[in-house]
């Protein structure tokens, strides 16, 4: 059923590593029967690391040093390779490399630190994700490669290194980012603020191993996008912070029938614009989307907040978001 929208956001479409780092024992570092979180594959090269454990500030320090004999994934013999790194079981915070391009022995140098506490340190792992960048498609997992008996590591000046073989792994779900916004609706004003407070882990776009991040929230209704709200471009990164605030004109009788689709977009000067993931509030959203419109219609006038995955960009109309100008 097509309903008449009276506001005046109605009016249309838009076009738009051993007892210390010091004292290494190689056999403690051949790969064991599962290196990978999955079983042993082959090999796609080496990556070489130092580690140690700070225990005044209770950080484990991790410096990625460099990758040998990575495999050529692009057509010009070469890859573009960059690595994630995760302290399992947590991978909502990572740390990624800067992307180094046209290379199959990448050097890297970059140095990374995770707070934990000492008494934990048995239980976690160090996750090494090495990947291809690619600036139009998803980035290829080159390999994997997991380090545990993270108390080994707890003294020693962590100035040797260590060389892992890099393991074959499947590709994994899309990391595409969070973000977090807050809904509020004026019944009588007929007004809707989404306000974009943050984003955190997003997709790398660029080569520089960052992003030039912005929003864009658009209205609709039927398929259909009538009215569209960007926030501020932020420059080179992977973590930025608006706090704007997005304004649409929705009438209280209309509010059942329309949906907002949020798309977290990478600004490019020179071509167009792509989209890094997407998400969708609504009645008729999936899960989160629909529980935190359901939670913004129980609760007028307040600011509803809530974290949303970021998704692919979807096929049907109204998650159609294709590259476009800001």
């Amino acid at each position: 059923m097509t309903h008449q929208l009276s506001s005046p956001d109605f009016h249309g479409e838009e076009k738009d590593q051993v007892t210390s780092i010091g004292q290494i024992k190689p056999e403690l570092y051949r790969p064991k029967g599962d290196q990978a979180e999955g079983k042993l594959g082959d090999t796609c090269g080496k990556i070489s690391f130092l580690l140690r454990y700070a225990f005044n500030t209770e950080q484990l320090v991790v410096k990625i040093l460099k990758a040998l004999d990575l495999p050529a994934k692009d057509a010009n013999g070469f890859s573009d390779p960059y690595v994630k790194i995760y302290l399992l079981p947590d991978r909502k915070k990572k740390y990624q490399t800067k992307v180094h391009r046209k290379t199959l022995n990448p050097v890297f140098n970059e140095t990374f630190q995770f707070g934990v506490p000492l008494d934990e340190l048995h239980s976690r792992k160090l996750h090494f994700s090495v990947y291809d960048f690619d600036r139009f498609s998803r980035h290829d997992l080159i390999g994997q490669v997991v380090v545990d008996n993270l108390l080994d590591f707890s003294e020693g000046s962590g100035d040797k290194p260590i060389w892992r073989d890099i393991i074959e792994g499947h590709a994994e779900k899309p990391d595409l980012g969070e973000l977090n916004f807050s809904l509020c609706y004026l019944p009588t004003a007929g007004r809707l603020t989404v306000t974009i407070i943050k984003a955190t882990n997003l997709k790398a776009m660029d080569l520089t191993g960052f992003s030039d991040p912005y929003v864009k929230a658009s209205l609709v209704c039927d398929g259909r996008r009538l009215k569209k709200r960007k926030t501020s471009i932020k420059k080179n990164t992977l973590n930025p912070t608006y706090n704007e605030a997005l304004v649409f004109d929705i009438p209280n009788e209309n509010i059942e029938n329309v949906s907002i689709v949020i798309a977290v977009m990478d600004y490019d000067c020179i071509g167009h614009n792509e989209v890094i993931g997407m998400c969708r509030v609504g009645s008729d959203a999936d899960g989160p989307g629909r529980e935190h419109w359901s939670a913004m219609l129980a609760n007028p006038r307040k600011p509803i907040e809530h974290w949303h995955q970021l998704v692919e960009v979807r096929t049907g109309t109204e998650w159609r978001c294709s590259h476009s100008s800001v």
